[in-house]
């Protein structure tokens, strides 16, 4: 318990900032206190300083305290200094000194300027002349990656480290930076950055200018082939699958218009874009309808019938000009004169059949009225046997049989 009157504290401190070594007696009895440097020379004897060195400075003494500044720390102050009281036996605390010293700003380098989509790149950042070795984190974006780091000890005990990274590229990195974040004691926010510049072939879409319905006879197509990519296309090449394009389809930049369509023109209409990395294309199924007749509304279930069939029994395809691309379907007239005149015609089959229903349950009504006047003489005898209604039942049996 003796040896712990005596107390100080190790120091982490950057080169060329301040050092504060406290030598703490927590019970004096008047014993001298002292420093010594880590070659034992005395710094401070009490509030004297014997060492021809200005950068130590006394900044506090008293009878349980010696505090010592040592300004513009250099890698040659480091070691093992001590704090001595003259008790008997003489008691010692020793107060390390550690030197930080940065690294060099980060240094990324990159093997490729510009990449494809799909290609593999790789990276490296460095750490120059740091003490102790500092570590190295990847960023791509908000997400880290895992690089391989690489330590090196230079001839003045200083460590350089430096971390290679190698990931794959997609189009969504481009224009993304790779963020190399440099760890160390003496330093905060240390980093560095590359923005990605990936290429990537178009993306492609053909969008219906019009109709927005059903394509039918007569009427005119417009189509508009949108094509995005990196480096921009140049041109849209529009084709027929198998077949060729009408010969008075009109073609300007992206846009495909036909007019007065006809079924002749069914097919696949594909939009194709291409850059320096690749090639893309959009389809677009073409099926031109019947035009909308103007006969009257159809009065029988068996025409509306084949009209519903007709609207139903076609799949809705993706980019089909008979699902109208996920555009509302105009409602046509003659479905809805059909569906109407089903409906009627239902109302009328059912009054015909509950008029029967009724008429038959009323005859019924009128025969048990009269079941006593069956064999009544007069009148008045059938409206007795009625009224007693079991008088000649037996003889009604027999009647019957």
């Amino acid at each position: 318990g003796e040896f712990q009157n005596l107390v100080t504290d190790n120091v982490s401190v950057v080169e060329g900032e301040m050092a504060i070594i406290s030598c703490r007696v927590k019970n004096n009895d008047d014993s001298v206190i002292q420093l010594l440097n880590p070659n034992r020379q005395t710094i401070y004897f009490r509030d004297v300083r014997p060492l021809k060195d200005a950068r130590f400075q006394l900044v506090n003494f008293s009878d349980n305290e010696l505090r010592v500044s040592l300004s513009n720390v250099s890698l040659s102050d480091e070691g093992r200094y001590v704090c001595q009281l003259y008790t008997d036996p003489p008691q010692e605390a020793y107060a390390d000194i550690t030197v930080l010293i940065p690294p060099g700003n980060p240094i990324i380098e990159a093997r490729d300027e510009v990449l494809s989509e799909g290609n593999e790149t790789e990276m490296t950042c460095t750490a120059m002349s740091s003490k102790p070795a500092a570590t190295i984190r990847w960023m791509k974006g908000d997400k880290e990656l895992p690089g391989k780091p690489k330590v090196e000890l230079t001839y003045d005990k200083m460590y350089t480290v430096s971390s290679r990274l190698t990931f794959t590229v997609n189009k969504e990195d481009d224009g993304v930076p790779v963020v190399c974040i440099v760890d160390h004691p003496a330093v905060k926010d240390f980093q560095a950055q590359k923005y990605l510049e990936v290429q990537y072939k178009p993306e492609v879409k053909i969008v219906v200018e019009f109709p927005q319905g059903l394509t039918r006879e007569g009427e005119n197509l417009e189509l508009t082939c949108q094509a995005k990519g990196k480096p921009q296309p140049q041109r849209v090449n529009w084709v027929k699958v198998d077949d060729d394009v009408p010969s008075h389809a009109v073609i300007t930049g992206g846009d495909l218009y036909i007019e007065n369509l006809n079924k002749s023109y069914n097919g696949t209409y594909r939009c194709v874009a291409s850059n320096a990395v690749g090639e893309s294309y959009d389809d677009y199924i073409l099926y031109v309808y019947d035009a909308p007749t103007t006969t009257p509304i159809p009065t029988t279930a068996t025409t509306t019938t084949t009209t519903i069939t007709t609207i139903i029994s076609y799949p809705e395809a993706n980019q089909d000009s008979r699902a109208g691309e996920g555009t509302p379907r105009t409602v046509d007239h003659a479905v809805i004169g059909g569906v109407v005149a089903v409906v009627v015609f239902a109302m009328l089959c059912l009054l015909i059949v509950l008029g029967r229903y009724f008429a038959r349950h009323k005859g019924t009504y009128f025969t048990h009225e009269a079941k006593g006047a069956d064999d009544a003489a007069d009148a008045d005898t059938a409206i007795i046997n009625a009224e007693g209604g079991h008088t000649n039942s037996d003889e009604k049996k027999e009647y019957y049989i």
